[in-house]
């Protein structure tokens, strides 16, 4: 049984709704948040990633900068770019990016159901990312981004909230900047909420898409209330969290590419022998080379693209996570021939999120890199499989697009 709650939401007042959604906090780097919120007074990033009105020398784990973040937070409430919903509801929240749509379920789930593993993790946090969002939800008492969870689709569901697209507008419909198409509904109807929060008891787990950072501080930030508030009953708003939740058909995982600096002190001729032991290569020239299907990979190295296929002793490996093509990758080429000891410390390796195209990959190898390989995406039933097996994907398996907005939607915990 999975648990949803309606929570009375903080919302940005009509006007200010398209000036205050900004992309996830962790899309950009300092100098390039920075560069985002200029010309643009209302955008959350000035709360999530309060360090671009401070001095550059400031550390941006600095206590400073999570103070800052609650000074402009309640700034934001008292001039009324910000108003709260008079009591518990639900939120509908869909996303559109070229033609293809996906609408979800704005509300609270359980700390207890991600403690008791209802709410299922695919991979490891970092600590110092942790603490960060910690930090930030408890200065500002609020969870200010949603985790991004799914779950496996249910008609019952699914009919009831696109009936209620179909049969009411949207409080609010606005493309952002990306051309992503943004759609909002409330359910207020307490008998419907009431029917939809029955049918999610139905649901057995909850997967967690993107967001494992801000899923693993909310709850160490309830571990903590609960610790200060011995006496607690359940109930209290800090045992919940923010999430959107899709149904996993609708979701869409684009290509998590690899560019690495150089070629470990190997020719070009010996690096693509070496590679000649696990993967048939194909010369593809310049053209660049996305692949088709899995156990297939594209390598930019050169000035040239080639295919790599995986032999068929690698299309026999019968695991979970070591089938993947992004452990392959590593398994088999980035570990053993490129000496990538571990993807999540070493800095000869770099992620390029499918969004950014080929081109970028090419860029990137013929600047700063000099080898990149593009990816076959992981599948969503690849990671519900590898969740439900109480194991972990490697670093850098997912790209989920389009991206949830902050600032749409916040709860509070007190």
């Amino acid at each position: 049984m999975a648990v949803i709650r309606p929570f009375p939401g903080i919302r940005p007042a009509d006007r200010y709704v398209e000036d205050i959604a900004a992309l996830p906090y962790d899309v950009y780097n300092r100098q390039e948040a920075t560069k985002e919120v200029e010309g643009k007074p209302y955008s959350f990033l000035r709360i999530d990633r309060a360090e671009v009105e401070l001095n550059s020398d400031i550390d941006i784990y600095d206590k400073k900068v999570y103070e800052h973040a609650r000074e402009k937070f309640d700034e934001f409430i008292n001039k009324g770019y910000f108003i709260q919903d008079k009591k518990p509801l639900l939120y509908l929240y869909q996303l559109e990016m070229n033609g293809r749509k996906q609408l979800g379920i704005v509300t609270c789930t359980s700390v207890d159901d991600y403690l008791n593993n209802k709410i299922k993790k695919h991979e490891l946090t970092r600590e110092v990312k942790e603490q960060d969002r910690i930090n930030h939800v408890d200065y500002l008492d609020a969870n200010t981004g949603p985790i991004f969870l799914t779950y496996k689709s249910k008609e019952k569901i699914n009919t009831i909230i696109n009936d209620f697209v179909i049969n009411n507008e949207p409080v609010h419909d606005f493309r952002s900047d990306d051309n992503i198409g943004h759609k909002i509904w409330v359910i207020e109807d307490d008998n419907l909420i009431e029917s939809l929060v029955g049918y999610f008891k139905q649901i057995d787990s909850f997967y967690i898409a993107d967001g494992h950072h801000r899923a693993a501080s909310a709850v160490k930030v309830a571990l903590k209330r609960r610790k200060d508030n011995p006496n607690y009953n359940g109930n209290e708003e800090f045992n919940y969290f923010l999430s959107v939740i899709f149904p996993d058909d609708q979701l869409y995982i684009m290509d998590y590419n690899r560019v690495v600096k150089d070629l470990n002190n190997l020719s070009v001729e010996d690096f693509i022998n070496e590679v000649e032991e696990n993967f048939i290569v194909e010369k593809i020239g310049l053209k660049p080379f996305k692949p088709t299907e899995k156990y297939s990979f594209g390598m930019y190295v050169d000035g040239d693209w080639y295919k790599l296929t995986a032999k068929e002793g690698l299309r026999l490996i019968n695991d979970p996570v070591l089938s993947l093509d992004v452990s392959i990758l590593y398994d088999y080429l980035l570990q053993p021939i490129l000496g990538i000891a571990d993807v999540r410390v070493d800095k000869r390796i770099d992620f390029v999120g499918g969004i950014r195209g080929l081109d970028e990959l090419k860029r990137r190898a013929d600047t700063d890199m000099e080898i990149a390989f593009s990816m076959y995406p992981t599948k969503i039933e690849e990671l519900i499989n590898i969740a439900d097996a109480g194991k972990l994907m490697p670093p850098k398996s997912t790209w989920f697009e389009p991206k949830l907005r902050s600032g749409l939607f916040i709860h509070k915990l007190n």
